[in-house]
Parts: structure tokens; sequence; C-alpha cells
């Protein structure tokens, strides 16, 4: 496989690992322009009935970014002001979000996995609780694919 990036995503994992075919066959042909999004990766792991981090430990197998992240976190071509969020003013004022927030920290930070599970029982976008724990001050740790 041909890469143009100069970043080899690999070298996290060890030069031992080899990717799993038909994982890497499903990457190399949703991807585009050696790029993955977080969603088209989870599809990926929702049809293959394994875990996200596994789809993303394989893209960085095969030198794919991972891109467009859910939450807004990374794998955009320009930054994203996560404060001008539509919903952030309705949802700063939401109490019983904010506590649902702040029971789900660990060490002060709120795991990506929590982050989505409380934004749909919440029916906010995934999105915008991002922005709501930005405005928090709260980072999200534990990207599902491992990218953090």
């Amino acid at each position: 496989m041909v890469t143009h990036s100069s970043r080899r995503f690999s070298k996290k994992h060890g030069q031992d690992m080899q990717p799993d075919a038909l994982i890497k066959a499903e990457i190399v042909k949703r991807k585009k322009n050696d790029r993955l999004p977080c969603a088209v990766a989870f599809e990926i792991a929702k049809e293959m009935n394994i875990f996200p981090k596994k789809v993303g430990e394989i893209a960085d197998l095969v030198n794919c970014k991972l891109a467009k992240c859910q939450l807004g976190l990374f794998g955009y071509k320009r930054k994203i002001n996560l404060a001008k969020s539509r919903d952030l003013r309705k949802l700063s004022q939401n109490m019983e979000l904010k506590d649902a927030v702040l029971d789900a920290l660990v060490n002060g930070k709120l795991a990506c996995k929590c982050a989505w599970k409380i934004a749909s029982e919440f029916n906010v976008s995934k999105f915008s609780l991002a922005a709501l724990c930005n405005l928090m001050e709260i980072g999200i740790t534990e990207c599902q694919l491992g990218i953090f």
C-alpha cells in the first residue's frame, strides 16, 4: 500500500504487529485520501463485531489517518470552535446534564465512551456534549479508536 503521509502511525504499535487482512480490506475500501472518518470506523467495528479500538489500530498499521471525530476533537482540516455549538447555551443551563458529566469524571477527565453514553441518555449530539465539556474545562480522554 502506498502512503503519501510523512507520519508513520504504525510506529506506536511496534514493528511486529501485522494488520488483520479482513479489517485492513474494509479500511482500504472505505477510506478517502488516506483518511477514515470516525463514524466509518465505528460502522466497520459494528459490522465486523469487533471493538472500535481494533479498527483504529489497524488504520494506524496501514498508515490511514483517522478523521472527523464525532466529538469534534480531531481530524478536521481546520480547527473547530466547540464553543460555537448551537445548543451550547441551552445545554449549559441543564444542571442534570452537567451533573451527569461531573459524576462520570475520572481524575477530572471524561472518557470518550462516557461522553457518547451521556449524549445518548440526554438526547444531545456528541459534538454538543463535547462543546459543553469544553465550556466546563473538562478534557475528554480514552478515545475509543485509540487516538488519545
